[in-house]
């Protein structure tokens, strides 16, 4: 960390709250790091000459007269290729025992890329998992949340997506995981023996609720020097974004801000795009793509965070429990990949949008029949086979223990059209007809 040649030490605080202080200071800057009373502190607000600091370990016991002296830069992360294979905590300090990284210091949290140098994206992530890649296309430089219950197992979806995804470099960022969470993290990547891919940025419930608010900018940093300097394929795995909003409401709270809708700060979409607006496809070749875990309060989707994610990311993809198969699948109704268009068909096999459009058709149709069986009509044959269609549909390809390649999720698919349905049932051109129709 870079620090001023003459430090000048202050020793007079105007005022404490449980997450900040307030002191007068001359030449400081906004997210310049601190230390007050010991403890690290950055910049939050200026005002003329009166300066705000978030103590990240909280204020208590710090008296009026405590020393503060101020550190001279933003936080940093030294980045390089030693990055790879290592576990950190929000301060980019390492978590599993092994030296500091030696590299070039950068400043976190700096500015997007120019949207001049950016390109449309392009290019297909596959994940392995059917629910994802077969209708909701993952696209490199795409930037897309999952949503789901704290009941559902979502950070197990996001170790599956980060050991199948065809990337160069994976970077996870782990806020507010439990000592549990992590360590299943680390064990999965350890026996995967992916870890040389792999970066971990990592915030647990045992430490100080703010410091999540570093974790992407960590994350999102090292996921840049890759990207940019190296020409590779990141894919950033952020959970869980509702604690990093928590986190951002903590402090706001503490500052005495007047909260927006849901105890919300009033910048919370601006908080959340300048996180989400860091995915993209570089010219080059290097591309960010970010998954981000988004935990919703009982069902919730009109609340303030995965409102306003839904605004800013380009879909979401939606966890929920089956109760027909007893799987957790990725739901095909509330899931949703608003550039999988640019590379289904083309990246993909050619029959890939009719096989998506006339599976999901089907699925609903099972959804209606479902609702004919219980308010006590009398089904037809058609809705029978509905029925079972939609449990297999759901075992065989919706569920995220599903691990296959994009053409055997179409194959399958298939198979299922030619034992439940006939032919013009489906609704597909006869031209995938005549080259795919299995007949069982």
């Amino acid at each position: 960390m870079a620090t001023k040649a003459f430090q000048k030490i202050y020793t007079q605080l105007e005022a404490i709250t449980k997450a900040t202080v307030a002191l007068r200071a001359q030449g400081i800057s906004n997210d310049e790091l601190a230390v007050v009373d010991g403890r690290l502190a950055q910049v939050v607000k200026t005002k003329g000459d009166l300066v705000t600091l978030q103590v990240f370990s909280g204020t208590e016991g710090i008296p009026t007269n405590a020393e503060v002296t101020f550190l001279g830069a933003p936080p940093t992360l030294k980045v390089s290729d030693e990055l790879a294979g290592r576990f950190f905590d929000a301060y980019g300090k390492p978590l599993d025992g092994g030296p500091e990284v030696e590299g070039t210091e950068v400043q976190i949290g700096g500015p997007s890329v120019n949207p001049y140098k950016r390109r449309q994206p392009s290019q297909i992530i596959p994940t392995g998992i059917a629910g994802i890649d077969l209708n909701n296309t993952l696209v490199s430089g795409q930037k897309i949340p999952f949503f789901a219950d704290p009941d559902q197992p979502y950070n197990n979806v996001m170790a599956q997506v980060a050991l199948r995804a065809d990337v160069d470099k994976i970077i996870l960022g782990g806020m507010g995981l439990t000592n549990d969470d992590y360590l299943y993290f680390k064990h999965e990547f350890e026996a995967a023996g992916a870890l040389d891919k792999i970066i971990s940025f990592v915030n647990t419930t045992e430490q100080p609720p703010v410091e999540r608010l570093l974790i992407p900018d960590m994350a999102l940093t090292a996921a840049e020097y890759f990207a940019v300097e190296k020409n590779e394929k990141v894919l950033v795995l952020l959970t869980d974004m509702t604690l990093y909003a928590d986190a951002l409401s903590i402090v706001s709270n503490r500052m005495d801000q007047i909260p927006s809708k849901d105890s919300m700060p009033g910048s919370l979409y601006s908080d959340l795009a300048k996180i989400y607006e860091k995915a993209v496809q570089l010219p080059e070749g290097g591309s960010i793509t970010i998954i981000a875990v988004t935990t919703l309060n009982d069902g919730d989707i009109t609340h303030a965070i995965p409102d306003n994610t839904g605004y800013i990311t380009e879909g979401q993809l939606f966890l929920r429990a089956d109760p027909d198969s007893g799987k957790v699948i990725i739901d095909p109704f509330r899931s949703l990949s608003r550039l999988k268009q640019l590379v289904q068909g083309k990246q993909t096999r050619k029959d890939h949008s009719q096989v998506m459009n006339a599976s999901v058709r089907l699925y609903a149709d099972a959804q209606n029949a479902k609702t004919k069986l219980e308010n006590g009509f009398d089904l037809s044959d058609y809705d029978l086979r509905c029925l079972d269609y939609a449990k297999a549909y759901a075992t065989r390809i919706l569920a995220i223990d599903v691990n296959i390649k994009i053409d055997e999720m179409l194959d399958t698919a298939w198979e299922l059209f030619g034992t439940y349905f006939s032919k013009a049932e489906t609704g597909i051109k006869q031209e995938f007809i005549d080259q795919y129709w299995k007949n069982n």
